[in-house]
């Protein structure tokens, strides 16, 4: 398989991935949305009969992207991917919530992304083939917005570490870590500098530290740890899908190249 194929699958399942947690949770009717609908002015009775709705909604498209990708459906999730997060803060969560989820919306993009340019609206509506050439200049971009998404879900998620969010403290005590708030400190810090490689110079064994990491950290929520970790496919499938974008395109953007392209031009 070729690494665009690669690259288009991991997106995909990632994508499929994310929608169907996080239409699970409006299926269980997870309490925390109620504040969301509540940015709007609706109140919890209505929230709890309209979350089954979003929630199946939510997974309908996750399974048509699994099975039938098309291009509407990819943009319609990067909308809906970044409209949902930025409720967070909108709700009186802290920004950093935004960021941790831009694989939700990162990877949708990607995989538009790679899917090429639109000559007209039917090509919307067309599922997109994997089998397509992809040129260089294409994975090129597919791998700086990757790179974008990882940094900024790495970096946004040792942010929630290091402002002691209550719940990754409550996480940690129930792994029985005795001092929660120096574990994720510790843990904060240790996300904020594998953001910072990502985005300096992203190097794919590193990478695969990172996927695991983020793979096995996911695993521990103390409730609903199921439909958990498969909503947070969009980080899993970004980091992997950038590690097999790196095969192809292995002088993706870092800072280094940017500072020896500018001293080339000055020069």
């Amino acid at each position: 398989m070729n690494t665009s194929k690669t690259v288009h699958y991991i997106l995909r399942i990632a994508v499929a991935m994310c929608f169907i947690g996080h239409g699970a949770f409006g299926i269980i009717t997870k309490e925390v949305w109620c504040n969301y609908f509540a940015v709007f002015g609706i109140g919890k009775a209505t929230a709890y009969t309209l979350m089954p709705w979003v929630g199946a909604f939510d997974i309908l498209m996750g399974v048509v992207m699994l099975f039938l990708p098309v291009r509407a459906i990819a943009l319609w999730l990067v909308v809906w991917g970044v409209f949902t997060a930025l409720l967070r803060p909108l709700s009186g969560e802290p920004v950093a919530e935004v960021i941790e989820r831009a694989g939700n919306f990162g990877a949708p993009l990607a995989l538009l992304l790679l899917s090429g340019k639109v000559k007209n609206w039917k090509q919307f509506f067309v599922p997109i083939d994997p089998s397509v050439q992809v040129s260089q200049k294409t994975m090129e971009t597919v791998s700086h917005c990757l790179q974008m998404v990882v940094f900024l879900l790495l970096i946004g998620h040792g942010w929630l570490n290091v402002i002691e969010k209550k719940g990754l403290l409550n996480q940690y005590a129930s792994l029985g870590f005795s001092q929660p708030g120096k574990t994720a400190i510790m843990v904060g810090v240790f996300e904020i500098t594998a953001a910072f490689i990502v985005l300096i110079k992203p190097i794919r064994a590193i990478l695969l530290v990172f996927f695991a990491w983020k793979i096995a950290t996911e695993l521990f929520y103390p409730k609903w740890e199921l439909f958990e970790w498969i909503e947070r496919g969009g980080s899993y499938g970004a980091i992997l899908a950038l590690w097999a974008a790196l095969k192809q395109v292995p002088s993706t953007f870092s800072i280094t190249s940017l500072f020896k392209t500018n001293k080339n031009a000055l020069n």
